[in-house]
This record gives C-alpha cells, sequence and structure tokens, in this order.
C-alpha cells in the first residue's frame, strides 16, 4: 500500500490548452440536433468552456482531500480512495465505477456517507468508504496483461478488502461496477454481507409466455434492450473489437475524448436538452479529464474486449450467477436499461430491497447523490436486520 497524491504536472495541463485551441472542427448537417451525434456548436462551447474557464486544480485538490493509495494486485496497479469514518462503527463498503466513469463519480457523496454526524443525519448510518479505479481506467492506468475481465476484477476486489483488514464488508457498483459487485459476492461470500446496485439488466426471457400479464410500463422495459443495440450500442461494438483502434483517436484529440464521453451522459441521464441539466458542468469535465490525463481511452476500453460474450449487444442479458448475498436494486428512470421486476426476482431470488425512484439515470451519485446516500443506507439497516434474524 502506497500513499498516492493527485500532482499532473503543468506542462501536460498546457499540452491539453493548446490542443484544444488547435482543434480541426468537422462539418455539420444543418438541423439534426444530437440525432447524429454531440451537435458542433455544442462541443465548440464547451471546449472553449474546458481551455479558459475550468479549474483542474480546484477538482485536483478536491479529490485530494480524500486518502489514496496504489497497491500491486495479480500484475495490476490499483489505484483507489479509502475514507474511513469518523464513526467507529462504521459498515466497510467497496464502491466500483463504470465506463464512462472514475472514482470522482463518488464525490458528491462521499462526505455524508462516512460522516452521517456531520451532515445531520444518524451516526449509525456511517461508512468506511473504499473506492478503487477499475484496471486500465484513470489513476489505475494502463493493465499491462490480457485477461483482466470482471471476474478477475472482483478476486482483486476481495484481495484489496482483506489487505485493507475488513472481516465483512457492502459491495456497490452500477455499470460495469453491478456485474463486478455481483462477482465479488460470489468470490468471497463469506466476507460480502449484501450487495447493493443501480444497474440491473434481466436476463433472457426462456418463454415467451413470460409476457403473460406484463403491464404496458413493463413491456416498454424489455423494449429498451433492443432500442439500445439498434440506436445507442455503437460506441460498444467499437470497443469491444477494436479498442486499439480506437485508442489513437482519442489519446491524440481532446476533443475527441470529450465527445466519446459527453454523449453518454446526454443519452444516459435525466436531462431534459444538455447533460449539463443533470450533472455539474465542471464535474462533466472532471470525469473527461480522469480519462484524458491518464491516456486510458483504449486501456479502458479494453474490459469491453474481456467480456464481449457478455456485453448486450451479444446476448439478452447479463449471464451472471445468483449472488449467494442479499441484495438491493436502485431502479433510476433515465437509466439505458430498466429491470422488471418479475425477471430480476427470477434471477436473482434474494433480492431483499427494491426501490424505484422517479428522476435519475445511469450515474445516480452525480445526478441525486441524496436519493443515493439515503438508498444505500436503508439497505444496510435492511441488511443489518436481516443478519438479525428479520426482513
Amino acid at each position: 500500500m502506497r500513499p498516492y497524491r493527485i500532482d499532473i504536472p503543468q506542462v501536460v495541463l498546457d499540452d491539453l490548452h493548446r490542443r484544444l485551441a488547435a482543434t480541426r472542427w468537422p462539418a455539420e448537417l444543418p438541423g439534426v440536433g444530437w440525432d447524429r451525434g454531440v451537435p458542433l456548436g455544442y462541443l465548440r462551447e464547451l471546449a472553449e468552456y474546458w481551455r479558459t474557464g475550468y479549474d483542474w486544480r480546484a477538482a485536483e485538490a478536491r479529490l485530494n482531500r480524500y486518502s489514496q493509495f496504489t497497491t500491486e494486485i495479480d500484475g495490476a496497479n490499483v489505484h483507489f480512495l479509502h475514507v474511513r469514518s469518523p464513526e467507529p462503527e462504521a459498515v466497510p463498503v467497496i464502491v466500483t465505477h463504470g465506463w464512462p466513469g472514475s472514482v470522482a463519480d463518488f464525490l458528491p457523496v462521499i462526505g455524508p456517507l462516512t460522516d452521517p454526524r456531520g451532515h445531520g443525519c444518524d451516526p449509525a448510518d456511517a461508512f468506511h468508504l473504499v473506492v478503487p479505479s477499475l484496471p486500465g481506467y484513470g489513476f489505475s492506468g494502463p493493465v499491462a496483461q490480457t485477461g483482466w475481465d470482471t471476474d478477475r476484477i472482483a478476486r482483486a476486489w476481495a484481495e484489496l478488502m482483506r489487505r485493507l483488514g475488513y472481516q465483512q464488508y457492502l459491495a456497490q457498483g452500477g455499470d460495469f461496477g453491478t456485474v463486478v459487485s455481483l462477482l465479488l459476492s460470489t468470490a468471497d461470500p463469506e466476507r460480502v454481507t449484501g450487495v447493493h446496485i443501480n444497474m440491473l439488466l434481466n436476463g433472457p426471457l426462456d418463454d415467451p409466455s413470460g409476457l403473460d400479464g406484463l403491464s404496458v410500463s413493463e413491456l416498454a422495459r424489455l423494449d429498451l434492450l433492443p432500442r439500445f443495440n439498434a440506436d445507442q450500442s455503437g460506441y460498444m461494438k467499437l470497443q469491444s473489437t477494436r479498442p486499439q483502434t480506437l485508442a489513437y483517436a482519442l489519446t491524440d484529440s481532446p476533443v475527441g475524448q470529450l465527445a466519446w464521453i459527453v454523449e453518454k451522459f446526454r443519452e444516459w441521464t435525466d436531462s431534459a436538452r444538455v447533460p449539463e441539466d443533470a450533472v455539474d458542468r465542471d464535474h462533466l469535465l472532471t470525469t473527461v479529464m480522469m480519462y484524458w490525463l491518464t491516456a486510458t481511452a483504449g486501456s479502458s476500453a479494453q474490459l469491453y474486449y474481456e467480456i464481449a460474450d457478455l456485453l448486450p449487444v451479444n446476448t439478452a442479458g447479463w449471464k451472471v450467477a445468483p449472488n449467494p448475498v442479499p441484495l438491493g436494486v436502485a431502479v433510476y428512470p433515465k437509466d439505458m436499461f430498466l429491470p422488471v421486476r418479475r425477471f430480476a426476482d427470477r434471477d436473482f431470488p434474494n433480492i431483499l430491497r427494491w426501490s424505484e425512484f422517479d428522476r435519475g439515470g445511469h450515474f445516480p451519485a452525480m445526478e441525486e447523490p441524496d436519493l443515493f446516500v439515503a438508498d444505500l443506507r436503508e439497505f444496510a439497516r435492511a441488511v443489518r436486520r436481516y443478519r438479525a434474524g428479520g426482513r
């Protein structure tokens, strides 16, 4: 375990600003809006703000307020935040981001989760937080080997929590973090006491008669996957088949990296017109910076290649074994996929808590931190009751 502090050399920031100023912009067809990708006018204005208004040093200082470390696990460098609560009886939880996310996703919730007393809430709801960067992402940096799939990451997380001395802990995640957290419960079932996820992709229907009795809204949820595959999955197909080719463009062009990520924040968040309707502009740019500064556009995409057989474009649902511990599912209405409870119960018979919200999308810790915090607290309480013999 080596203490880590983010300290980006000024020459790297100067190079970014130079590249932004020298961007070669494409043409655009009139009147197409977001239908064919990120609009030229929007992206030019955002890129100019990135160059002249955004303050990386402020974001860097915010991240550095929290204890960070790196450690080598199974040949990979793993960067993580480790924020211990002032409450001695706090519940340990490992929180895993997805793509295009980073540890910065959770900055809005670190304070309330670790220090509820300081935020006017019950100190019994405190957590010790472990927030790792996925291998190949951000300051975990590129991996040096093939084979870093979600199973291997889950085993690495089990080893990380062992090294930190946690005998029992919760796991939380969304996107890839959902899969990793579910697999972690099977890799370390004696220590993982519960899993909380904010994205669940239902498994495939084995029998068309399973559609009988579904409501109009439930049928609409099932329709999200084919719609996603038809209209929004191009990035996934490219990252899962040719991540190295993509890496050259995104590692060389900051505006390319910006557009690649911003498009997903527009499509997967509870935004009305632009991503900033749902996520603060500076926070959005900090997410982009976590990829740009570490040159991990390509290495992060390698995870798609490693688990291509599991991806929605190649299957009707994630093929993940039922986790052996209590499960909490949080459903935000503007996420890319929305689960149907009937099929969730079939695939995961140990669901302990199911929450449906009226706002929020794929990045709830950034979009709706209050909802995210409250639901994780409620799930932890439910797990305590469950382990004490109640439900």
